[in-house]
């Protein structure tokens, strides 16, 4: 009897001690992925490419090949890629980048808790700031992360990635912040600001989650630096919520309008003050910005507690925002720092055309054959370049331009960049300008 109860409190003590073990085992990381890992998806895009047989392959893009580009056959052929998204709300709307779904012709995203396969379509997509919101076709009630809040996010802060890298879905790194907003350039017209951390984030992980140990949703993973060790890239959360709206409803990002052109700051300044800044040189009459008070000859050192240092960074910054989107500035006057706040307007009605005339010196019309200058104003840049009415203008920078609406839509997201360049094509001979 003496060696039965021994016995039985010995196998009592070993189940005790083996449950504590197993609840210390039970991590706030594994609660937090258990809470988060339903809403991941892994998304596989297909984009069909279609290419011509040519002879004179091997000889570059010659002229050659121009000549007989009518008459070559083409064959076509479809390309695969891999990717990850979170899923946002119970309707099926999912949170990627935009360059997971950029030229894709079809879209597939599997479920954490499904082998098969499910078909999605693009709802919207920028890809400035490499965001991008799908739908996933088939109606139903699906497990959904929804986006929580990046701003309060500490320094040394535990965070987990989730995604697909090398199609090893829904793998799982960990790291920890370090740093908040981290401004990376994006190429030579644009810069975002990203959470760093050191988890990793391979290609595959590209556009899925990223949270925090309570299992939030606080950024979406971007792999833009492969030759970087170590280190994780994610768009916070707060920039995604800005434009989850115009995603979903306008399929793009409108651009807010502020009312004011900056320049430059002077070397002297720079030295003066230890920093850059850009400087207002002008502040539109009835814009948000007069109404908030900014005013020429004021230098702009921050907004929304980010330091502003080029024309370029305050432009990025500014394109993550939406007409209502409110706006914390700190302005230098003098020598005095001042806060102002502007709430964003939607773009007046007519305005790239009018920032054209005012700015860079022509008027447009449209015609069979494109766009023409129909009238180039007296002392203006475009006058002082040699522009000329009739005039065809077929490229804004690198994107072509035949109609007026993608005239238009190619300026409102240059607005207040400058210089411009403008392909023009005169008597059949194209030549580069820049304006103004």
């Amino acid at each position: 009897m003496i060696v039965f109860r021994f016995f039985f409190l010995l196998m009592f003590l070993v189940l005790i001690s083996q449950g504590s073990f197993a609840a210390e085992r039970r991590t706030p990381i594994v609660d937090a992925v258990a809470k988060a890992r339903d809403a991941v998806v892994n998304i596989r895009t297909e984009e069909l490419v279609q290419r011509r047989n040519s002879p004179f392959f091997g000889f570059g893009d010659s002229i050659f090949e121009q000549f007989f580009q009518g008459m070559l056959p083409t064959r076509s052929y479809k390309t695969q890629s891999l990717g990850s998204g979170v899923v946002i709300d119970s309707e099926g709307h999912i949170l990627t980048n935009a360059h997971v779904v950029d030229k894709a012709s079809k879209i597939y995203i599997a479920l954490s808790d499904k082998q098969l396969e499910l078909e999605a379509e693009l709802i919207g997509k920028d890809n400035k700031i490499d965001l991008a919101i799908l739908k996933i076709v088939e109606p139903g009630e699906y497990p959904f992360l929804p986006p929580a809040r990046s701003d309060d996010l500490m320094l040394g802060e535990t965070i987990i990635a989730i995604g697909n890298p090398l199609g090893l879905g829904h793998s799982i790194t960990t790291g920890i912040v370090s740093s908040l907003k981290r401004r990376i350039q994006i190429d030579q017209q644009s810069s975002s600001i990203f959470i760093q951390s050191d988890a990793l984030i391979n290609p595959g992980n590209s556009g899925g989650p990223l949270i925090n140990i309570n299992g939030e949703l606080i950024g979406i993973n971007t792999a833009i630096a492969r030759q970087a060790q170590g280190i994780g890239f994610s768009v916070p959360i707060n920039t995604a919520k800005r434009v989850l709206g115009d995603l979903i409803d306008y399929g793009r990002v409108r651009r807010g309008f502020l009312g004011v052109l900056v320049g430059e700051v002077s070397p002297s300044f720079v030295r003066s003050f230890g920093g850059g800044g850009v400087l207002i040189e002008e502040v539109q009459s009835q814009s948000p910005a007069q109404q908030s008070g900014l005013s020429e000859a004021d230098v702009v050192l921050s907004i929304d507690s980010i330091p502003v240092s080029s024309p370029e960074h305050y432009h990025s910054l500014l394109q993550s925002y939406t007409p209502g989107d409110s706006l914390n500035f700190t302005v230098l006057r003098g020598l005095q720092q001042l806060k102002k706040t502007a709430v964003l307007s939607p773009l007046p009605e007519g305005y790239e055309l009018a920032y054209t005339r005012r700015v860079f010196g022509f008027e447009l019309r449209q015609n069979k054959n494109g766009l023409v200058i129909d009238k180039v104003i007296d002392d203006s840049a475009a006058k002082r370049v040699g522009v000329k009415r009739g005039d065809q203008i077929v490229k804004v920078e690198d994107v072509k331009v035949e109609t007026m609406s993608e005239y238009e839509q190619a300026i409102e997201y240059r607005l207040g960049r400058r210089p411009l360049t403008f392909t023009v094509v005169r008597d059949n001979v194209g030549y580069l300008i820049e304006l103004p």
